[in-house]
């Protein structure tokens, strides 16, 4: 998994790793018994967005881990658990809280988001962590986008950028007027991406975002 998704992994205490932990052993009942019955959920709080990417990755690890030749047979036996623990998770009254309802127009903005070619990065400028994403910041870090939610950002930042990266932080959150730079950013390995920069401010009544539009150099 930590090679799989890099700085984006859960750690160990986060409410996504005893997810993981709960599925697997879900999983290992399941298809011991030939069936699936019901995942005990009680007590969890996750992200939904986030713990379904997490989930996705934790199959395509233990088909990988398989081997090429039991990988397919792997994943057709999880298919129908991880659909069903999926299904479970939604529905659960811990689910529905953490989710919401978005408005029209606010499920209008984050598809047109979805469909530019520049990484988005939606990052809390109080916590430094990510709070969206679309699919091009997934692909350029390597990451399902899904799985970037609530990791820390600077965890896909070069420690040598990481000043440089607050310190517009500070000045756009400070002033009103965007800022256009050129910085760098690293993927799941670790490998450097310069890239080129927007970034505007979003002040709500919870919290103030940093918005980060990305293009590769």
């Amino acid at each position: 998994m930590d090679a799989r998704l890099g700085p984006a992994a859960p750690s160990p205490s986060a409410p996504e790793a005893e997810v993981l932990r709960r599925f697997r052993s879900y999983a290992a009942a399941s298809l011991r018994r030939g069936a699936a019955g019901e995942p005990a959920l009680d007590g969890l709080r996750p992200n939904e967005r986030r713990t379904s990417a997490l989930l996705t990755a934790w199959c395509e690890a233990a088909a990988e881990i398989a081997g090429p030749h039991h990988s397919d047979a792997v994943s057709a036996a999880l298919e129908p658990v991880l659909i069903h623990f999926r299904n479970a998770l939604r529905t659960s009254n811990s689910g529905r809280r953490r989710r919401g309802a978005p408005r029209a127009g606010r499920r209008a903005v984050i598809a047109a988001i979805d469909r530019i070619c520049d990484a988005f990065l939606a990052i809390d400028a109080d916590t430094g962590r990510i709070v969206d994403a679309n699919p091009a910041a997934g692909a350029l870090l390597g990451v399902a986008r899904d799985a970037l939610i609530d990791v820390e950002a600077a965890s896909f930042m070069p420690a040598e950028s990481q000043h440089g990266w607050w310190t517009e932080f500070d000045a756009v959150t400070e002033g009103t007027e965007p800022r256009r730079f050129r910085a760098s950013l690293a993927d799941k390995g670790g490998r450097p991406i310069a890239v080129d920069c927007s970034l505007t401010c979003l002040a709500t009544r919870g919290r103030t975002l940093a918005l980060v539009v990305a293009r590769p150099t």
